[in-house]
Formats: structure tokens, sequence, C-alpha cells
């Protein structure tokens, strides 16, 4: 077994996968990766299994060093990455060899990036997962973010070309698109005019548990008390201060503020990814149309895995000769 040594960690590194299903009623939520598709791509790029762990980061990614080669992919948004100084691309794969130091600088428009390496990171498995939830300390290294002096452990490297994708990666544009949620009733209709036709600002106050938007007040005519009920990915609460919520991979399993929608699964990582400051809409669908948005999604998804393709000879071998 090799090891992945952190010599600089971005704030918000720590160890994902695809989170954990069925302990809602527990209290334990799935965590996982923000950005689903994204941690994905970048285990197919490396060779890896849909359901290795990576690393998740947050706007900066830090410096790593491995023990034996290894393949690594950086995935999330538009960022430099270097290796002992030289440039390499992301969305695609690379050899990193021992003593090389592995360099991940700033996303730019996009907030959540993923380190895959090949092989997988192999921290102990917590309740079939091995995501770190930071609000109830599951998972990864101490259910903490990552920090300098740290040390992974790596699953085996098996032989696998380098890989890079054919058709580009891209999030759709427009409205944020959310299903009335199951207290839309307790909102009128000039609430409801606000929510879908007034900008909203994303604001600081984000994290892995939720993100605060900043504009109109949105008020719920029946108040902002109700008895506590479940909540999913993407739940829009909206508390007494008018400013909604919206609810993310860490979230609380329960809340009694009135959640006046949900954001469609399709549009939640893009939302995840958009950055402090930036302005977004809304706009509402049906329950059906979101569904098939989804599906639509997905198949888009595995059409751009399924056209991964090996880089070529001359470009593998000019990184071997740099390294």
């Amino acid at each position: 077994m090799t090891v992945l040594h952190i010599k600089q960690a971005g704030p918000m590194l720590t160890v994902q996968d695809f989170g954990r299903a069925g302990l809602m009623h527990l209290g334990v939520s799935g965590a996982g990766a923000m950005d689903r598709a994204s941690m994905l791509i970048a285990s197919r790029l490396v060779g890896n299994a849909d359901g290795d762990a990576a690393l998740e980061f947050a706007h900066v990614g830090g410096a790593f060093v491995v023990e034996k080669p290894v393949r690594f992919a950086v995935t999330g948004g538009a960022v430099d990455i270097t290796v002992d100084g030289e440039v390499r691309h992301g969305w695609e794969s690379h050899w990193l060899m021992p003593g090389e130091v592995l360099k991940i600088g700033a996303l730019r428009q996009a907030v959540w990036g993923y380190l895959a390496i090949s092989g997988g990171i192999e921290t102990p498995m917590v309740l079939e997962a091995r995501s770190t939830h930071l609000r109830s300390g599951l998972g990864g290294i101490e259910g903490r973010r990552l920090a300098i002096g740290d040390h992974l452990p790596l699953g085996e490297t098996k032989p696998a070309p380098l890989l890079a994708l054919r058709k580009p990666f891209s999030r759709s544009g427009g409205p944020v698109r959310v299903v009335p949620g199951p207290q839309a009733d307790h909102f009128d209709a000039k609430a409801w005019k606000n929510f879908l036709q007034q900008p909203f600002g994303v604001t600081p106050t984000r994290d892995r548990m939720a993100q605060v938007l900043d504009g109109p007040a949105i008020h719920a005519f029946t108040g902002h008390d109700i008895v506590s009920d479940g909540t999913v990915a993407g739940s829009i609460q909206v508390p007494s201060s008018g400013r909604p919520i919206v609810l993310m991979a860490e979230r609380q399993t329960t809340g009694g503020y009135p959640k006046i929608a949900t954001v469609a699964s399709v549009d939640l990582p893009r939302l995840a990814q958009t950055a402090t400051g930036s302005t977004i809409r809304f706009k509402s669908i049906s329950q059906d149309e979101a569904e098939d948005l989804l599906i639509a999604r997905n198949e888009a998804l595995a059409d751009i895995l399924a056209s991964l393709e090996e880089k070529p000879e001359a470009a593998t071998k000019a990184e071997e000769q740099q390294s």
C-alpha cells in the first residue's frame, strides 16, 4: 500500500465518495461529493471504480506527494496544476512519481474541485462509506478537514492508460429550476412572485451543510415555525429572516422552517458550484419535468464517460520525460 502525503491543504479539503444511504432515520445525512459528476469523471480518468473515494476541496487544492507512481486527475473547474513546476491540465489524467510535488491552485468559476488518485483513498469505512461528514465527525480522517502532515492510504494502482475527455463537460445555464416544496402553500402570491421573479445573491455564508441566499425577503403568511419534518438535498428553507437557505450534502435530516421549494437534482451541483457574489434566479417546474431533466443529464454524463479516450503517446512520453 502506498500513501498520499499532504504538504499543503486548502480550507475545505476532505475525503469524499458517493456518501451514505439509508441512515436518514438515524439523523445521518448522506454527505458525499457536492458535485458528484465532477468526482465521477475524475475517478474514471484514473481508472478507479465509481465508488472509490477521492479528495474534495473548496476554492484551493493544496500540495501532495506520493511514495509510489500513481495516476491523478483534477476536475470541478478551471485550475492551475503543476508537478514539480511543470504545468498539467485538468480533466485528464497524468502520472505523479515518488517525491514529485503536485500543486493544485485556486479554482476559477467554480467552488468545489476534485483530486482522484489511482487506487482510490482507502481510509477506513464508516457506516459503509469513506465520506467525511464534518458536522457529525464521521469518515475520512477523524471526521475532520484534512491538514498539513496528514497521510492517506491509497489502494493499488492497476495498469491503465492516461485518459482525457473527448467531449467537454459543461453545466447548463439559465435559472435554477425548483419544484414547489412540501410547505409551498405557506407562501402567498406575493412571496412566490418575489421568489420566482427577483434575483438572489449567493452569500459567503455557505459550506457543505447549506448556503444562504440574499435578495427580497420571502415571508410565510402562516409563520416560520413548523413541526419539524424531513429534508432532502436541495430543500429551500425560509426562516423568519426571509433569507432562503438551500440545504446541501451535510444538511440536517429534519428542519422546523417551512420549505418553499426543492432545487431540482439536475441543478443542485450547478448551484453548489456558483461562485459567492453571483446572482441567480429560480424557475418553477413540475416533478415530472425535474425527473425528465435528471434522466437526460445522466444520459449525457454517460455519453461523456463513454467518450474518454487514451491520450496520444507523444503527450504521455513527454510527461514521463518531464518527470
